[in-house]
């Protein structure tokens, strides 16, 4: 039987902390909410999770790393969680398989939300005790920024899993399809040099993750950036020319991926007559030619750039670039609940565009430590060092992405073999 801990008195005056940790762990909520219990319980794949277990492992993180250090009289809403709900925390304990949590019926899904409910509780209840204190709201802020990219992930994962019905059931039936022609893709120069790279809080706010320090000089040679991302009919023509059969244009493992997988287009086309058809949020639509092209592999994009005569850039240039801009930001998050990539509508006057939301876009750096890295002090030192290897880098967010949560130094890191994620290219050449 599980075991609540007892209420407690919440300040009547809840802190801007408070605030913001009411309304990302809301958010979460809101996002599962076009969800049934069976939705939230299956798992597609073993990179996927179920959204049961994403709203659970969230609160985990706050009830394992803050109530069970700071509030006085420390209970468990209840021990067994630990194990279930660690994700990959060596140093905290056992934890789950990973492939195998779509098999975990039980707590249901009304009990998970018990689960958020008492952890919110017992949370502002010490953000009020303990106002001002550095360590505290440190990881209160990591915690949050590590629920939004759960909330990503939440939305990713139930894509792959309703990408099975055969009756194409749609999250959010609000498509976005328009006619609007982007325009052709124009070259942006820069011309390198010593740069700095890195989180800058001046410019990025005062959070960032360890993995985007310490801020440091690089040289990058002149290059030149694409407008906007490459759009589903650039890649539809790529397609066309032969791009899956030609293994000239493949790195060896990307054509050994095409070869094993029997692939002949990107994650989620179907092929209908003499059209293309494409899972989405939405459900099953015909492709617009006109929005990013997503669910590219690392392999997918880089033999697409080689095609287009071009190459991914790389994350020191993507940086740089992002940087330039007037106005970093905006873009088409999660909070437009379009839940995909959408036309470059603006006209591309003297600086390149969307490179916030709609795609992450991959870059061709390895995801490796930066000189001097240093990871976080403690058990939540394994939440990025750990997985610098055998990963790419992509930037910039996506339309799955929560407004605010990425910055020009954010880096995303997935193997390249991955497409589940909305992961698009941006083409960059040499000077």
């Amino acid at each position: 039987m599980f075991k609540a801990t007892p209420k407690r008195q919440l300040a009547p005056r809840p802190s801007a902390l408070a605030d913001r940790y009411a309304a990302i762990r809301q958010a979460s909520l809101a996002l599962a909410a076009p969800l049934t219990a069976e939705d939230c319980q299956v798992q597609s794949m073993p990179d996927a999770s179920p959204t049961k277990w994403h709203l659970a492992h969230v609160t985990w993180f706050f009830e394992t790393f803050l109530l069970e250090r700071f509030e006085p009289d420390f209970r468990p809403f209840d021990p067994a969680f630990r194990v279930l709900f660690n994700s990959y925390y060596k140093g905290v304990g056992e934890q789950y398989p990973r492939p195998h949590r779509g098999l975990v019926t039980r707590p249901a899904l009304v009990e998970v939300k018990r689960f958020r409910a008492d952890v919110d509780e017992r949370m502002l209840a010490l953000i009020a005790a303990r106002p001002g204190d550095a360590e505290i709201e440190s990881l209160v802020m990591l915690g949050l920024q590590h629920e939004q990219q759960h909330q990503e992930l939440l939305l990713t994962d139930i894509k792959h899993a309703l990408s099975f019905n055969p009756v194409a059931p749609g999250y959010a039936r609000r498509w976005p399809i328009s006619q609007v022609r982007p325009g052709p893709v124009r070259w942006f120069g820069h011309e390198g040099g010593l740069v700095e790279i890195g989180h800058d809080p001046t410019r990025d706010g005062a959070f960032c993750f360890d993995n985007e320090t310490p801020r440091h000089r690089a040289y990058v040679e002149p290059f030149e950036i694409a407008s906007r991302p490459a759009t589903y009919g650039e890649y539809l023509a790529f397609i066309d020319d032969g791009g899956y059969v030609r293994p000239e244009l493949w790195l060896s493992m990307g054509w050994d991926w095409v070869q094993s997988g029997g692939r002949s287009a990107p994650l989620y086309w179907m092929r209908d007559g003499d059209r293309w058809l494409n899972h989405t949020l939405q459900g099953k639509v015909e492709i617009d030619p006109h929005t990013p092209v997503c669910h590219l592999s690392y392999f997918e994009a880089d033999a697409f750039a080689r095609w287009s005569g071009a190459r991914l850039p790389s994350e020191l240039e993507w940086e740089h670039a992002a940087r330039a801009l007037r106005a970093p930001t905006g873009g088409n998050f999660a909070d437009r609940g379009v839940f995909h990539p959408m036309p470059q509508i603006a006209p591309i006057d003297d600086e390149p565009a969307q490179m916030f939301g709609d795609v992450w876009e991959w870059t061709s750096s390895a995801y490796l430590p930066y000189p001097r890295f240093r990871p976080l002090e403690g058990l939540v030192g394994e939440y990025n060092g750990k997985f610098m290897c055998n990963q790419f880098v992509l930037r910039g967010g996506s339309c799955a992405t929560p407004p605010g949560h990425v910055r020009a130094s954010y880096r995303n890191f997935f193997p390249p073999d991955a497409q589940w994620q909305f992961s698009g290219v941006r083409l960059a050449r040499d000077l």
